[in-house]
């Protein structure tokens, strides 16, 4: 086996100097690996299998004693080694700097940065717009398992996350909940999944189950590139399936615009990004209906650690006072979607967290100019049950209506719960505002042409309450954002 010479970890007490040699070490790896492949790709055949590791970064602590913060992360749990591999410094120059900042100054310990032993999968050494295996014919394609280290499931799994992760005696505790290959798997299938580079991704994101919504998004997106900036307003660019980016007027282009391109079809959760230069601007995914697709997207998104996921959507009333058109703003949720049931367990509650309802409530007051009485008459506060039975209804001796009675449910959808079990199970702040569209069992089905009035009516009121949220959202801070409600006993120290 051939690898990259060693290079002695280094000690850092300064977070730049960590982070840039970080990138060094990354970039090296990532150089030899894209110089090698060439190389095999003209024909060349190496004597000798190829691999180069990500960096990693520790620190080791002697006490459990540590400076006071506010923050509920940038902290270990106790004395100890602690590690995680590391990837994407390039993407993730803000993040890692952050976080390298917060042990430092919560420790009064040095950061040990090097070399780990986790081989880095030739498939995520690949630059953005490369398409290396469409150059070679099956049996290279082949030879390539011999020549190069392939993605290991092993190294991506969810240990950490689902709390369930024991690391063996002698290693390091983890410092993030989610290792360098698990990142880079969920960055390829967010590039696959949304059409768009992981790096116009943005701190806030808006789900949606309806194409209505998205329509609006781009109106909006487009509207606000063609007038110039003002007040607040510090979106400079829309980006769009395709990586098709649109800056705003008197907005320097990058070169890397030129190379976006429409796809000949849409993916299957498309993205669109309106796009902040600090990156908490606001990143909009239709994941179309099923809780299948919301656990998949929320899956890769949590890699890049945004401030919270919202999700805008349309529901069944499940009660007779509610009008078409009223909102309900979800507190608690019934999980009947099962496709979390293996990480997440039935008992685990996911919680309402009060920084994102009053956030959503004030944002539908704002948004509709109503109060008190007139805003409760249109916004219901409730559960809201999840199924992934879509005729739910026909099912015999109404058994789902009974339990959903049971509940205390007033509205019922297929992803919401899924999306704020995940937020939950990857520490990413969530929330929920649905507009009731059909009472089925009340006799108000969607009947044709009704329903394409009604989101008419309906979406761009709904659409500028979520945007109006993150506006209220990101006034917080992170700090508040990103509260102890969501982390266990021993938490990782990233965010």
């Amino acid at each position: 086996m051939h690898t990259r010479p060693f290079i002695a970890p280094r000690h850092f007490d300064d977070p730049a100097a960590a982070l840039a040699h970080v990138q060094h070490l990354y970039d090296d790896s990532i150089g030899y690996l894209r110089t090698s492949l060439q190389s095999f790709v003209a024909g060349e055949n190496p004597p000798e299998h190829i691999r180069a590791c990500y960096p990693y970064v520790r620190i080791n602590t002697e006490t459990v004693a540590r400076a006071p913060s506010r923050l509920s992360f940038g902290f270990v749990a106790g004395a100890g080694a602690f590690e995680t591999t590391l990837t994407r410094p390039d993407l993730f120059s803000r993040y890692y700097h952050e976080q390298f900042r917060l042990l430092l100054k919560n420790h009064g310990q040095q950061l040990e940065v090097g070399m780990s032993s986790q081989p880095i999968p030739i498939h995520f050494s690949f630059a953005e717009h490369d398409h290396i295996e469409g150059s070679m014919g099956p049996e290279r394609r082949l030879l390539m398992r011999d020549v190069f280290d392939l993605p290991n499931l092993a190294a991506m799994d969810d240990g950490i996350a689902n709390g369930t992760h024991e690391a063996p005696f002698g290693e390091a505790q983890p410092l993030s909940l989610f290792t360098a290959p698990r990142v880079d798997y969920s960055l390829q299938r967010l590039r696959h999944y949304t059409g768009t580079s992981p790096a116009h991704f943005q701190k806030f994101v808006l789900f949606t189950n309806y194409q209505f919504y998205v329509d609006e998004f781009i109106r909006l997106g487009h509207a606000l590139m063609q007038a110039p900036a003002a007040g607040d307003d510090d979106y400079i660019a829309f980006v769009e399936p395709g990586n098709i980016v649109t800056r705003r007027v008197g907005t320097a282009a990058h070169p890397d615009d030129a190379l976006g391109v429409a796809p000949p079809r849409l993916p299957q959760m498309p993205g669109y990004h309106l796009v902040r230069g600090d990156g908490t601007g606001i990143t909009m995914v239709n994941i179309g209906v099923g809780p299948a697709n919301a656990k998949t997207i929320t899956d890769h998104i949590a890699v890049l650690r945004p401030h919270a996921w919202l999700m805008l959507g349309h529901c069944a009333g499940l009660r007779n006072s509610q009008q078409l058109g009223d909102y309900v703003l979800a507190h608690g949720y019934v999980r009947e979607d099962h496709v979390l049931d293996e990480d997440l367990p039935l008992w685990v509650p996911i919680p309402p967290l009060a920084e994102v309802q009053v956030a959503i409530e004030k944002a539908v007051a704002d948004v509709t100019q109503l109060s008190g009485l007139e805003l409760k008459r249109v916004m219901r506060t409730g559960t809201v049950a999840s199924t992934d039975n879509r005729n739910w209804e026909l099912l015999p001796q109404r058994t789902p209506e009974r339990r959903f009675s049971q509940s205390r449910a007033v509205a019922l959808d297929m992803e919401s719960a899924t999306i704020a079990a995940n937020g939950f199970r990857f520490r990413v702040p969530y929330g929920t505002l649905l507009c009731v569209s059909d009472k089925p069992m009340h006799g108000e089905l969607k009947l044709p042409g009704m329903a394409n009035q009604f989101y008419r009516e309906r979406v761009d009121q709904h659409l500028q309450i979520g945007i109006r949220t993150v506006e209220l959202l990101r006034g917080l801070g992170v700090d508040r954002l990103h509260s102890r409600k969501l982390r266990s006993f021993a938490e990782v120290a990233f965010q």
